[in-house]
């Protein structure tokens, strides 16, 4: 191209990806802004701002136990579901062994079972079986669901693993956990995190199978969703509000965690 045009490509990209994010993250800020208004229902532009409902809770016992539900499910979700989805992406992915299509096409058939059907299939089977629902059985419902897709995505990463590093490991004497742990879990870390990224949010926001799996315990989007359908409040936006920040705090940890793990390796590999 001659010095003299003017490229449009950029500008637009800009442009277009302004727009994206203006799509998708206005409905959060129209939520953040109800929670500071002092009316029932919200209305733009906000006239009269308050704290009281965050005030209200903070010093309310059910949100707190609503969070802590929450998040118990969401982190049990993650630990197990990472763990299960390690091993079985390396089954999936890293291996070649018979039964091994079947295995696949089993892995993934959840995923393409609306969750709601999923939800009051497993409510039939905890019955049957004479299990009490609480959130330990959501925190079984969400895996079931969720672990088919954290094993895809690390997958993806197991697909561009080179299993010559591991052979390489074993040649110079490492037994196979200090391989696992010295050379596959590093090289898979990437994968490993993102799936807790995926497990926890997924897990964090779920409503259509906690709310056949939670028995008496209840998790914020089922109280959300009650409020929304009878007896709205302002406290809608402002839980909704602290579910948004504890997921970006959640993923700030993880983050964090991430980059202490590659800093705590390199000094090691350095020393």
């Amino acid at each position: 191209m001659g010095s003299g045009k003017y490229n449009f490509a950029k500008p637009l990209i800009v442009v277009w990806t302004g727009c994206i994010f203006i799509f998708l993250y206005t409905p959060m800020v129209s939520v953040v802004l109800a929670s500071f208004s002092k009316k029932r229902y919200f209305s733009f532009p906000v006239t009269n701002w308050t704290t009281l409902w965050y005030e209200k809770a903070f010093n309310s016992l059910s949100v707190r136990d609503l969070l802590f539900t929450s998040f118990s499910v969401a982190a049990v979700v993650t630990v197990f579901s990472v763990g299960l989805a390690f091993f079985g992406a390396l089954a999936f992915a890293r291996y070649d062994w018979k039964g091994r299509k079947l295995f696949q096409k089993i892995v993934l058939l959840p995923i393409f079972f609306p969750q709601a059907v999923l939800g009051l299939a497993l409510l039939l089977w905890f019955s049957q079986l004479g299990i009490i629902t609480s959130w330990t059985t959501a925190a079984f419902a969400h895996m079931i669901w969720i672990v088919p897709i954290v094993t895809l995505i690390i997958s993806i990463q197991v697909y561009s693993f080179d299993p010559a590093l591991e052979e390489a490991a074993v040649d110079l004497g490492a037994t196979r956990l200090q391989t696992l742990w010295e050379v596959t879990i590093p090289i898979l870390s990437p994968g490993l995190i993102s799936g807790s990224v995926f497990a926890f949010l997924l897990s964090w926001g779920n409503f259509p199978l906690s709310l056949f799996t939670t028995g008496a315990d209840q998790t914020v989007p089922e109280w959300l969703y009650a409020k929304m359908v009878s007896g709205y409040t302002p406290m809608v936006p402002t839980l909704g509000s602290l579910m948004m920040a504890g997921a970006l705090v959640s993923l700030l940890v993880i983050y964090v965690a991430y980059t202490l793990f590659k800093i705590y390796r390199k000094r090691r590999f350095a020393s």
